[in-house]
C-alpha cells in the first residue's frame, strides 16, 4: 500500500507527548532543550492534519516513564490482514508496545516479532505488497526474517534495506501515492528498490525523506519548503505541519501515528 484511500474509514492512534520527552533516546541528534507546551500544541495541530486527510483520530495518554512513547509508529505496522507488534530495538522503549497493543486489538487479530529479532515500525515502508525494511540500529536481521515468516503467508514480500546515516529507514525512504519513492540515497543503500522511479529530497532538506502519505494527501515538516512544492508539483495535497519540537527527539511525521482503515479483526 502506497498511501491509504479516504475513501475507507480510517483510524489514525496517536498518543499524547510524554512530559518527559526530552529524557527520551538519542542517536543522531544533539541533545537540544525541548519545548513541552510547544510539543503539546504541535501534536494537536498534527492530530487536525489527520483528519484533515479523512482518519477519525484515536487519541492515547501519554505515560510519566515512557519519554518516546509519542513516537506510536515504531510499535507496530497495520496492514489489512492484522497487525504485527515490533520487538523494539531500544531497550527503554520496549514498555510502549503492549498499550498500542490493547488499542489495536479493536481493530485487528495481532501478531508479534519476538526477539532476538529487533525491529522498529519507523524501519518498516510499504507500497502495495511489497515490505521494505531498514537494516539499521534498532532493526536486525533475524527481525526482518521473523516479519517475512508472519507476512509471506498473506503474500507480502520483505526485503531488508541496509540504513547507512540515519535511524530508521523512514528516515530517508517513503513510499508515494503512485508508486514511486522520496529518498535521500546517502542516508540508505537504494539498491534493493531497483526498478521503481525514485524521486530525490533536495539537497538542502537531507531530512526530507520521511513523509506521510493518505490517499492523495501528504503531510510534510514545514521545515522542508522545497520537498512540499516539489510533491505539489506532482499533483498531491501537500499539507505542511510543524514538528520542530519532535524533530529535536528524532522524530517525524510518520512516527507520530497508526494510520490504517477501519475494518473488524474478522473482515
Amino acid at each position: 500500500m502506497t498511501g491509504l484511500s479516504p475513501a475507507r474509514h480510517l483510524v489514525a492512534i496517536t498518543r499524547e507527548p510524554s512530559p518527559q520527552l526530552e529524557r527520551g533516546e538519542r542517536t543522531f541528534t544533539d541533545e537540544m532543550p525541548i519545548d513541552g507546551s510547544l510539543a503539546s500544541k504541535q501534536h494537536q495541530q498534527y492530530q487536525e492534519a489527520l483528519r484533515r486527510c479523512g482518519a477519525r483520530v484515536v487519541g492515547l495518554p501519554g505515560c510519566d516513564d515512557q519519554p518516546d512513547c509519542v513516537f506510536v509508529e515504531d510499535t507496530a505496522i497495520v496492514l489489512d490482514e492484522l497487525a504485527v507488534m515490533m520487538s523494539m530495538g531500544a531497550l527503554s522503549r520496549r514498555g510502549e508496545v503492549p498499550t498500542i497493543e490493547t488499542a489495536l486489538r479493536q481493530f485487528r487479530t495481532v501478531a508479534h516479532v519476538e526477539l532476538p529479532g529487533r525491529i522498529d515500525g519507523g524501519d518498516v515502508v510499504l507500497s502495495d505488497r511489497d515490505v521494505f525494511v531498514g537494516l539499521s540500529q534498532r532493526t536486525n536481521a533475524a527481525g526482518v526474517e521473523a516479519l517475512r515468516t508472519i507476512l509471506s503467508p498473506f503474500g507480502y514480500t520483505v526485503t531488508g534495506i541496509p540504513v547507512l546515516r540515519c535511524l530508521h529507514l523512514k528516515s530517508a525512504c517513503s513510499a508515494l501515492p503512485d508508486g514511486s519513492f522520496l529518498v535521500n540515497a546517502n542516508f540508505i543503500s537504494v539498491s534493493p528498490l531497483h526498478g521503481r522511479e525514485l524521486v530525490s529530497v533536495p539537497k538542502s532538506e537531507p531530512l526530507a525523506g520521511d513523509v506521510l502519505v493518505i490517499g492523495e494527501h501528504i503531510i510534510v515538516s514545514d521545515a522542508f519548503p522545497e520537498t512540499s512544492a516539489l510533491l505539489a508539483s506532482r499533483g498531491w495535497d501537500v499539507i505542511p505541519v510543524s514538528v520542530s519540537e519532535f524533530a529535536k527527539a528524532e522524530g517525524g511525521v510518520t512516527c507520530m501515528s497508526l494510520v490504517f482503515a477501519e475494518q473488524n479483526s474478522g473482515d
